[in-house]
């Protein structure tokens, strides 16, 4: 398609972008070179020892192996039936083996990596682990990859930390091609606006637990991916935008024989982008400013989870790019939001889909010269070449352009006539530090609140003050000492239903915390990732009952009407040894500010 030329903040960002990680990016390319250098990173170059191991286990394979003159593909997946959306993926190794035999190459499963299920363990002690096991599935690829023997790799993942932990572990071994592999959104079934209803009315004891477990499971009733836009499928919208998967590969069926044709395809393309190929794609090399810059605007374009505030920036330290806070707002000020998908709106990812989904979203970004679509890609080869949606029928799996007109636009609209004309997310700072706010799904109304505080240090006591009667009135929730250094930055996800209840009562409501909220969060006003947290002296936790606290997402700030200057920070760390969350406390003592991840800090490695 024909593009526009570049939006001059878009192209003023990335230069900004590439200028700040210009000593970063450079010794992390340097160390690609080394691995491309390197005999190790050969197969050829193994002892007989060595490659005998590899291709023991490799069955119909193994004589290709040994050989050594066909393409050889590793496979990492997280795999398990616990996540719905990572239940499809028990099938898919084999269907990829038989697509890369096809292509003339073999395949085997590298490893496997964890891959927890964020909606069990919502207010939960597992929910503790949550981001940090992003981080121990990056250190679980880089095992994975590690033996040697790969031109290229395929990671089957979908959810919350496990895409972005994917990538990370990806990057470690940049000099491999990757391509990422999605699996698919369950069946539309409960709405999710009935679904939100459903917990709210027994948040406020109008329905017994029974009722309230059957909306659920009519919710979350299948194999695939939750159907509200939240983290998991933000994730598939990033790694298209960011050329990382097939055209259209995010939003369709497990299940399909659209779907199945995919995997056929990318198997295929794994092959045809390996080292052995001439030209071949390596991750590190091919993502870089322009990546994860397309990235920030296709996450305010479509209102996407707030989780990729944290997730971005480790991503690109992982490839040796230093991506700030400043960049999503500055972006946030000139990409319009595009979709209206739950919790933006009522319409499911199907719906979206259905609508004209990513393909149409991407060419419209194009179009207005809001993507850089000369970003390179593991398909095509740019993502100007990403304007289609793939179709299978009997001459089989076939690219055609996207649709130029959205089906419905109650859920996406153009760039002429967008929902907003700036993005779902905002940047606040002030007094109190800096923080997010996922505006996309709050009435302007109530963008800016001034309020009082009531000071929390965990999600119990916040759920008994509602259950006795204490915040019925105009109130600033704040939660501190939910930071990654604290306890490793849960998701404060089932406060939702008690502060929705607040706000349907007619009551100024907000919540002020430094963990984080689930992508499925987003219509009660929240600043949420406050950095500096509580447990790094922070002011959030210097904050007591009844100061008066000012959110004004419109401007961007974030402050407290009082002198926190002499008093104490509340620094408490509220992880208990039990539930594994003992294994991970070296983790949360080195983990970096939320704006840099929350996590193992890539750039401090690089500088």
């Amino acid at each position: 398609m024909t593009m526009a030329e570049l939006n001059m903040i878009v192209a003023e960002v990335i230069a900004e972008v590439e200028q700040r990680s210009k000593t970063t990016r450079r010794n992390y390319l340097d160390g690609i070179a080394r691995m491309e250098a390197d005999p190790d990173s050969n197969r050829g170059m193994l002892g007989c020892s060595n490659l005998a191991h590899a291709a023991a286990g490799a069955i119909d394979d193994q004589a290709d192996l040994l050989d050594g003159r066909k393409p050889h593909i590793g496979i990492i997946t997280a795999y398990n039936d616990m996540l719905s959306a990572h239940q499809p993926y028990e099938h898919f190794p084999a269907i990829l083996k038989a697509a890369i035999r096809q292509a003339g190459a073999t395949a085997q499963v590298a490893s496997g990596v964890p891959a927890m299920c964020d909606g069990v363990t919502q207010g939960r002690p597992g929910m503790e682990l949550s981001l940090a096991s992003r981080d121990v599935i990056a250190m679980a690829t880089a095992v994975g990859l590690s033996h040697g023997v790969y031109d290229a790799a395929l990671c089957l993942g979908v959810c919350d930390k496990i895409v972005p932990g994917l990538v990370i572990g990806a990057l470690s071994h940049g000099h491999i091609p990757v391509i990422m592999v999605p699996a698919g959104p369950m069946s539309s079934g409960l709405p999710n606006a009935e679904k939100a209803a459903q917990r709210k009315a027994f948040a406020r004891g109008e329905i017994d637990r029974r009722a309230l477990l059957k909306a659920e499971a009519d919710s979350y009733h299948g194999p695939g991916t939750c159907t509200f836009y939240g983290t998991a499928n933000s994730n598939q919208m990033l790694m298209e935008i960011m050329g990382l998967h097939l055209p259209g590969a995010a939003v369709e069926h497990p299940h399909s024989d659209l779907r199945h044709a995919l995997n056929v395809e990318t198997g295929a393309r794994a092959v045809a982008i390996s080292r052995r190929d001439a030209a071949p794609r390596p991750i590190g090399r091919m993502l870089d400013a322009r990546s994860f810059v397309n990235a920030i605007i296709g996450l305010h374009a479509t209102g996407g989870s707030t989780n990729h505030t944290l997730h971005l920036p480790a991503m690109a330290a992982a490839a040796g790019i230093d991506l700030r806070w400043d960049d999503f707002a500055r972006l946030s000020q000139i990409v319009p939001l595009l979709a209206r998908i739950y919790p933006n709106g009522t319409a499911d990812v199907n719906h979206f889909h259905a609508a004209g989904g990513m393909g149409f979203i991407i060419r419209e970004l194009l179009a207005a010269g809001l993507l850089d679509g000369s970003a390179r890609t593991v398909w095509g080869d740019t993502l100007a070449d990403y304007a289609v949606e793939p179709k299978f029928g009997a001459g089989g799996l076939a690219f055609v352009p996207a649709p130029e007109t959205s089906l419905d636009t109650q859920i996406l609209r153009p760039v002429e006539t967008p929902h907003q004309p700036n993005g779902g997310l905002a940047m606040v700072a002030g007094n109190l530090g800096r923080a997010v706010i996922k505006v996309s799904a709050v009435d302007p109304a109530h963008h800016r609140i001034t309020v009082p505080a009531a000071v929390f240090d965990n999600e119990a006591d916040v759920k008994t003050a509602f259950s006795d009667g204490q915040l019925h009135r105009d109130v600033a929730v704040v939660v501190r000492n939910q930071g990654p250094k604290a306890n490793g930055m849960p998701e404060l996800h089932s406060l939702t239903p008690i502060l929705g209840t607040l706000k349907d009562q007619g009551h100024k409501i907000m919540l002020i915390t430094d963990g984080r909220m689930s992508g499925a969060s987003g219509r009660v006003p929240a600043a949420i990732h406050v950095t500096p947290e509580a447990m790094s002296g922070g002011a959030i936790g210097r904050i007591v009952d009844g100061d008066m606290i000012t959110l004004d997402a419109t401007k961007g700030s974030l402050s407290v009407a009082a002198n926190l200057d002499n008093r104490p920070a509340a620094r408490q760390p509220v992880s208990a040894g039990a539930f594994g969350r003992e294994l991970f406390a070296d983790m949360r003592d080195q983990a970096a500010p939320a704006e840099h991840g929350g996590g193992i800090n890539m750039l401090r490695r690089y500088s």
